[in-house]
């Protein structure tokens, strides 16, 4: 597969997943427009999240049904055709169900993008492949509220969502004239299975949402989501042909960096975008484009990793990898909640230049390793569990920032707000470190194939 296709995926997956989180220094500006309150505007949030999300599991079947390219175009397209529909939103109801079509869309682009890249590379690319269209996820959160902000200041928030009318044109023609069009083995559509998982997906992440808010609503959608995704779970193990294809939770390599250590450590570093802005805006007084500049710090260190994670994955062996630059990423967590107001900046610029490299490098390798063992047949599955649980893993990280803010004001309620962000970014740095005891349980020799290639 030509590294033009990797770096296609990438640049749709970044549009993708920067609509996240582009919007939230621009809802001012949008509740304005729409004579709302900002707060209201959260739902425009939420519902992109919650439908990503949602809509995730049927993507390997319409792929494996459709094909690739097919699917894949489509997606793009529509991501645009509702880009464009939030662009040009006259009230809230039609803004957020713009949104929710954009989600639906994205549900396709990100897994589908991703599945495109796994079936077509070599295994000895894969390192190199993963570590390329791993980088949106690292950089979209950190750089969508200042590009945001930077927009909405300038311009109009509606050229958020308008410019993505060129990137989308463009890269729907790249992917049909580039992307192969081979369908995957056919089978029948699990209609119980989708219904389950999308209700428990959909419940959970609202339930997550409204936690950290007054008021029992929140814990109770986690029980209905908790109920819902048991049952789901249940149905997917017995189920013939399930939607949400669980077969690849016994390979050791797979249950390591998608199911278990793997999304500990992304809630964890999920949270720090989220509790970050909140310590410089909150806690200092900063204005939101002023902290984005200095979280682009961040965004240099996602950059300057990715020149030398293939290089370092090919010299040293992933056990070694993960356990030192992890303990390095839950060090430099912990280390952005003890930033003060006095704190020079170079300082601080380097804590989150830090903090941004070890979460790529941890990032590339457990993305990477999570499928060096899937065979051919359990991909599509795999991808659509693996994307799933990253979108939940984004929306469960700043839900937990939220948790640790309010239960620091809970227990400390005569202390600043940057003491509270010091105490969240503290329990996100513990969150971190509890996801090393995981790779001691893995052979020494994993990942070996994908430097030989065998």
């Amino acid at each position: 597969m030509p590294p033009l296709v990797w770096l296609l995926v990438a640049g749709t997956l970044f549009m993708e997943l920067l609509d996240g989180t582009v919007i939230a220094t621009a809802l001012p500006q949008i509740a304005l427009s729409f004579d709302v309150a900002p707060v209201d505007l959260s739902i425009g949030m939420t519902a992109y999240l919650v439908t990503a999300a949602a809509f995730i599991p049927a993507s390997g079947f319409l792929a494996d049904r459709l094909g690739i390219r097919r699917v894949f175009t489509g997606a793009i397209i529509a991501f645009t055709i509702a880009s464009v529909l939030c662009g040009l939103a006259q009230s809230l109801p039609q803004f957020v169900a713009a949104r929710m079509v954009q989600g639906m869309a994205g549900a396709m682009m990100a897994p589908v993008g991703r599945l495109a890249v796994l079936r077509g590379a070599q295994k000895s690319e894969l390192i190199r492949a993963i570590s390329i269209i791993t980088w949106p996820a690292l950089i979209a959160p950190v750089v969508g509220p200042p590009i945001g902000g930077f927009i909405t200041t300038f311009a109009s928030w509606r050229w958020i969502f308008f410019l993505n009318v060129p990137a989308g044109i463009l890269a729907a023609i790249l992917v049909w004239r580039h992307v192969s069009a081979a369908k995957g083995p056919t089978r029948p559509f699990d209609t119980r299975g989708f219904l389950l998982t999308t209700t428990a997906l959909a419940t959970l992440l609202a339930g997550l949402d409204f936690a950290a808010k007054p008021g029992a609503l929140g814990w109770i959608l986690l029980a209905i989501g908790l109920s819902v995704g048991t049952a789901a779970i249940r149905h997917a193990i017995r189920a013939e042909h399930p939607v949400l294809d669980l077969s690849a939770r016994s390979i050791q390599t797979f249950g390591y960096a998608v199911l278990y250590s793997g999304s500990a450590f992304r809630i964890a570093v999920n949270a720090v975008p989220f509790l970050a802005p909140y310590m410089l805006q909150v806690g200092f007084g900063m204005s939101a484009f002023d902290a984005g500049l200095l979280l682009l710090a961040s965004a240099a260190g996602n950059l300057g990793m990715k020149a030398i994670t293939t290089p370092i994955l090919h010299r040293f062996s992933f056990r070694a990898v993960l356990l030192i630059n992890g303990a390095i990423a839950a060090l430099s967590i912990a280390a952005c909640g003890l930033i003060g107001a006095a704190t020079p900046t170079l300082v601080i610029l380097a804590i989150y230049f830090i903090q941004g490299a070890a979460r790529s490098m941890q990032f590339s390798a457990i993305n990477t390793l999570g499928f060096a063992d899937v065979p051919p047949s359990q991909t599509a599955g795999a991808n659509a569990v693996s994307s799933m649980l990253m979108q939940m893993n984004n929306g469960m990280g700043v839900a937990f920032g939220a948790l640790m803010l309010h239960a620091a004001a809970l227990t400390w309620p005569d202390t600043p707000p940057a003491f509270h962000a010091t105490i969240a970014l503290a329990a996100a740095g513990l969150l971190c470190a509890a996801s090393l005891p995981g790779v001691l349980r893995l052979p020494v020799g994993v990942g070996a194939s994908l430097k030989t290639g065998k």
